[in-house]
């Protein structure tokens, strides 16, 4: 099994996404990316803290490839949005990438550049692309939100 953790905006549609995908074994969202040790989801609201809500999937690469996993994360947002994602603004809402070996952020990088290329979108992307930063699971309520509601996803 491997890690992947994708930020791409509010965090419940994004994992409703990847829990779509065959391979995945499981799906956590949390925060990364900040200063704030084991920050709660009201400190991260604040802007402060420097964290981003995001996803953190274990997948069978057997199964899945990462590359596979990129796709769903670039056409499940706006990468070219800075601080947000639709109605949710802020730096909490930040389009990042963020690898945890060499390979993921090559892979990462690669098919970025290759979406710049394609000019599908007419402004810059803004993703950025990071090492894996310490990851601090959400709150139980925030787990798996829509499923437990009945949704796939919370776009209007």
């Amino acid at each position: 099994m491997e890690k992947a953790t994708f930020a791409a905006g509010c965090f419940w549609s994004v994992e409703a996404a990847f829990r779509q995908i065959k391979g995945i074994k499981s799906t956590t969202v949390g925060y990364t990316g900040g200063t704030t040790k084991d920050p709660t989801y009201e400190e991260v609201c604040t802007g402060t803290t420097g964290h981003v809500e995001a996803v953190q999937v274990e997948f069978d690469p057997k199964l899945v490839s990462y590359q596979k996993l990129l796709e769903v994360f670039w056409q499940n947002h706006n990468p070219t949005q800075r601080d947000g994602q639709g109605l949710d603004i802020g730096n909490q809402y930040r389009s990042i990438i963020f690898y945890h070996s060499t390979e993921q952020q090559k892979i990462a990088q690669e098919s970025k550049e290759e979406l710049e290329a394609s000019a599908y979108y007419h402004a810059p992307i803004v993703t950025e692309i990071l090492p894996a930063n310490p990851f601090y699971k959400a709150e139980d309520y925030h787990q798996q939100y829509l499923e437990k509601r009945g949704l796939s996803s919370c776009k209007l």
